[in-house]
């Protein structure tokens, strides 16, 4: 069960999940200890974020090796606010690129475009990363930024 602490509810962090288009800031450990974080497109629905992501990419041994991680979505202008956390995540193949699809389409408005095409592309494997969060904590300095 996540625990949430912060400035919202656990309705206000779903609203901004599902109304914000900044990636996920993830960060994992590598293998000799030291921390990896990447940004990732993500989808958040029942309280657990997808992130889709190619089969090769670094990150996805790093998940492998060890499953915890840390979080971050907040939005890049003033006023400040969003959510960081911690949590654990699985990884799987995104069959039929599924996942990936719904992201194009939620972070460049459909699949009609060069990153599009690249992204789907026959060759390339997918998969999906899901975040499963142990604690969500959220801040929202509109306040005292006004």
């Amino acid at each position: 069960m996540t625990e949430f602490r912060g400035a919202w509810d656990e309705a206000g962090v779903a609203d901004f999940l599902r109304d914000t288009t900044v990636p996920i800031r993830l960060t994992t450990h590598r293998p000799d200890g030291t921390m990896w974080t990447v940004t990732l497109w993500f989808a958040y629905e029942d309280g657990v974020f997808a992130c889709a992501t190619g089969a090769s990419a670094a990150v996805v041994d790093f998940l492998r090796a060890d499953d915890a991680v840390a979080f971050d979505v907040s939005v890049n202008e003033p006023p400040y606010y969003g959510v960081r956390g911690t949590g654990t995540a699985t990884v799987e193949a995104d069959e039929g690129k599924t996942l990936l699809r719904s992201l194009i389409t939620r972070y460049l408005g459909g699949t009609d475009s060069d990153l599009a095409a690249t992204l789907l592309d026959a060759d390339r494997e997918e998969v999906r990363i899901e975040i499963h969060p142990d604690e969500i904590y959220s801040w929202d300095y509109t306040d005292r930024m006004s």
